[in-house]
């Protein structure tokens, strides 16, 4: 017989991949969480849920009311018949008929009270899931790099996908759930009240045993809900990796290795997916035999106290007097004590819901407190033009001249400066974070129209260089200088406006080939993109693909050849026509016979514009202008090609190595 596998009732203690994490404590929901939910709720559905809450409160009355009836007609009708010789006088038929139309008439109202606070709930709960995702969304367009360096993607989709369903079965759920059981019990607490203190302390004594029973039973539910949030998004976060790297899994073998990764991960969330179902599925039956008990007791405790003839106490009796407990009441008690049970047991279920609900939207909270990028820079770019004195002035058209807007404050003037890609370094020092300096004292010039390249061992810090350029990080010290302009002063989405960057891992968007190349310039023409991709020779393939450029790519490209995805990046960057492109190892995927066709569209598109080039394969940056060579984030040699062999240094190992090596 196959051995049938078990798993260990303890949590197995698993250690966080670094970097991973939605930074939500753990085992915690964010303080303030409930209350900044309700204000969200309420900026978007004022006033639906201005009428939700009337409809919900007359819904919760009326539904007592069935209770108050039995007290009528049991002290008003049928006792009043009972002790009457004659039976059913027209006089009680009147107030018999009277009673059935006046519970018609309340249970109508209460179906409609219910119908429309459930449709317009419907409306709300699909509406907040739309603002809370678009919200998310726009919020993350916000966010710096560093923040997606250092969180796993699957874990951020889990936010929109996980926590946001559990916010909506909070929304539109649990909360009218829990306002409408809290209405039915104050109203209940009243009225038990205004009949009879006596039999409302023996439901007292049995409420405080519930709620004694859902502090343990209930506390426990929703701490493993909460821990069960948060381990599926990390289970989330693993298989997302898994699924993005299946190709290298393959390739080493590794998929026993994944498969035992992922069963801890699984296992984790079977252990607080059990814990918290199992809390939960145990709190109802046990608060049901407590009503239960309940009702009995108080059908005991109301029967001696009629049979013993004891004065009656209640907030009534403060008008009417007091008088022995009538046989109405007490039937009255049984159906608000049984009502009072199962409000108590309905809101009880709704622990561990609202406290998954609360975790998600906690962690949605959040992802949008996030710090967003800084930009406090003011220079703008803008197509400029010349005047018959040959001053630059701005023009709405696209002139193919572009310069710097900038607003000076002191005097209030504007001046205008070219943009040419004059870019310079000064004393650059850098660190991801602050104990670990990546770059020191790095300083270099690039003039209008050079090449200027940077090798090194991976890790030197060549990609870190072209990362503070565009500043997708912020120097710790030195400066950086754009035609002059420091770069903090220069509003980011125009600084990277004015940089084509072709990236070593390429990311091709769901959608055409047409569509992907416009991506570096969306205003820009299908004659124009088909000439970019002339220009990166990527319209040779294109025009072999089924549908040519109105081919459809999907899964980032997945149906193109590494060589061909490279290709149309290198099309998307020349689309955008910039004065100054980064090209990181922009040849790095294609062979060799593709990249002499290239290297020639690239010198074209490289020509009159400042290129900063890092390249490991050496041999695409001998014509460059200048070499930097990189070692443990300084620059240790810079000059020609000619220059670094003369010297015999690194470059000069370096290059010779890579001949070596072939």
């Amino acid at each position: 017989m196959a051995e049938v596998k078990t798993y260990e009732q303890k949590p197995r203690a698993i250690k966080p991949m670094r970097g991973r994490g939605m930074p939500v404590p753990k085992g915690s929901i964010k303080k303030g969480t409930f209350s900044r939910l309700l204000k969200t709720v309420f900026k978007y559905y004022k006033w639906q849920l201005i009428v939700v809450l009337a409809c919900i409160l007359f819904s919760s009355v009326g539904g007592l009311v069935s209770s108050v009836y039995m007290q009528l007609l049991v002290d008003e009708v049928i006792t009043p018949a009972l002790a009457n010789v004659g039976g059913f006088t027209a006089e009680l038929q009147g107030t018999l008929i009277g009673l059935i139309i006046m519970m018609a008439v309340i249970y109508t109202l209460v179906i409609l009270s219910s119908f429309c606070y459930t449709r317009i709930m419907a409306t709300v709960t699909q509406g907040m899931l739309y603002h809370l995702r678009e919200d998310m969304f726009s919020k993350m367009q916000t966010l710096p790099i560093k923040y997606f360096d250092t969180h796993a993607h699957g874990e951020i989709m889990s936010a929109y996908t996980n926590d946001t369903d559990a916010t909506r079965q909070l929304i539109g759920q649990s909360l009218p759930t829990l306002l409408s059981s809290s209405l039915t019990l104050l109203v209940s607490v009243g009225i038990m009240l205004t009949y009879s203190i006596w039999l409302s302390l023996v439901v007292g004594v049995c409420t405080f045993a519930m709620t004694l029973v859902v502090k343990k039973i209930g506390g426990g539910s929703a701490k493993y809900m909460v821990a069960q949030q948060r381990s599926l998004a990390t289970e989330e976060g693993f298989v997302e990796e898994m699924m993005k790297g299946q190709k290298v899994v393959k390739v080493f073998t590794h998929e026993e290795k994944a498969k035992e990764d992922f069963e801890k991960y699984n296992e984790q969330l079977f252990l607080d997916s059990e814990r918290a179902h199992k809390y939960g599925n145990i709190l109802g039956p046990i608060l049901g035999n407590i009503g239960n008990f309940t009702y009995v007791l108080i059908a005991i405790v109301g029967g001696l106290l009629f049979t013993l003839q004891v004065q009656n106490v209640g907030l009534s009796s403060i008008f009417n007097g007091t008088e022995t407990l009538k046989i109405g009441i007490i039937v009255a008690f049984l159906g608000i004590s049984k009502n009072f049970a199962q409000t108590v047991n309905q809101m009880s279920q709704q622990i561990s819901m609202i406290a998954m609900g609360l975790a998600g939207a906690s962690r949605i909270f959040t992802l949008m407190d996030e710090e967003p990028e800084t930009d406090e820079g003011y220079v703008t770019l803008v197509n400029a033009k010349r005047d018959e004195n040959g001053e630059l002035v701005e023009t709405t058209e696209r002139t193919g001249l572009w310069a710097w807007k900038h607003y000076h404050k002191a005097d209030d003037t504007t001046t205008y400066t070219e943009l040419k890609g004059d870019i310079v370094m000064e004393q650059v020092d850098f660190g991801y974070v602050p104990e670990k300096q990546v770059l020191t004292d790095v300083s270099l010039y690039a003039k209008p129209g050079q090449k200027i390249a940077f090798v090194g061992a991976t890790g030197a810090g060549k990609t870190t260089i072209t990362n503070l350029i565009n500043r997708f990080y912020d120097i710790a010290d030195g400066k950086i200088r754009y035609d002059g302009i420091n770069i903090n002063k220069i509003r980011k989405s125009d600084l990277r406006r004015s940089l084509g960057i072709v990236l070593q891992d390429t990311n091709l968007f769901t959608g055409t080939v047409m569509e992907n190349i416009r991506y570096g310039r969306l205003e820009a023409t299908d004659e124009e993109c088909i000439e970019a991709a002339k220009l990166a020779n990527a319209d040779d393939f294109i025009c072999r693909l089924p549908d040519g450029y109105q081919t459809m790519l999907t899964n980032n490209g997945a149906n193109l050849s590494q060589g061909q995805r490279q290709l149309l990046s290198n099309a998307r960057a020349a689309v955008a026509d910039p004065p100054a492109m980064i090209l990181d190892e922009a040849t790095s995927s294609i062979d060799t016979r593709t990249e002499a066709l290239v290297q020639n569209g690239m010198d074209k598109l490289m020509k009159g514009r400042t290129v900063f080039v890092i390249a490991h394969r050496l041999s695409t940056v001998r014509n460059s202008d200048a070499i930097m060579v990189l070692d443990h984030g300084r620059i240790i040699e810079r000059g020609t090609h000619e220059q670094l062999l003369e010297q015999k240094g690194t470059y000069y190992q370096l290059y010779t190595g890579a001949f070596e090596l072939e």
